[in-house]
């Protein structure tokens, strides 16, 4: 399995109300729908918690800012992803879903990588 891991930061005019809620009830379905032209396996997004450890967690490693969350998308093989990413089903899916990110993602501080789990504890 291939997973792309999206870490999202939401547009400043959003407040994280908004955000999730676009997220969930807007978004969601459209990548639902073109889920088979891009061969996902599957989705799944993290909402982030605002919780009373976050100031603790981020000073003990001086890290930055948290995200306000986190999609996650699988591919079963490689040649799946490469599909996803070449045709012109795909391409056009794929398009649809980054003009609707672009309405509620701050893509410019957001980040995503592909990985692949190496599991530790399960």
């Amino acid at each position: 399995m291939i997973k792309l891991v999206f870490c999202l930061h939401r547009l400043p005019h959003l407040s994280t109300e908004a955000f999730r809620d676009y997220w969930w009830t807007s978004h969601a379905p459209l990548v639902k729908q073109h889920a088979p032209a891009l061969r996902i396996a599957r989705y799944v997004q993290s909402h982030g918690l605002e919780h009373e450890f976050d100031a603790a967690m981020q000073a003990s490693r001086a890290a930055q800012p948290r995200y306000d969350g986190f999609a996650e998308l699988w591919w079963a093989s490689e040649d799946d992803l490469r599909a996803a990413m070449s045709e012109p089903d795909a391409l056009a899916a794929g398009k649809a879903l980054l003009e609707d990110e672009r309405k509620f993602i701050d893509l410019k501080r957001s980040s995503l990588t592909f990985v692949r789990e190496r599991p530790v504890v399960e």
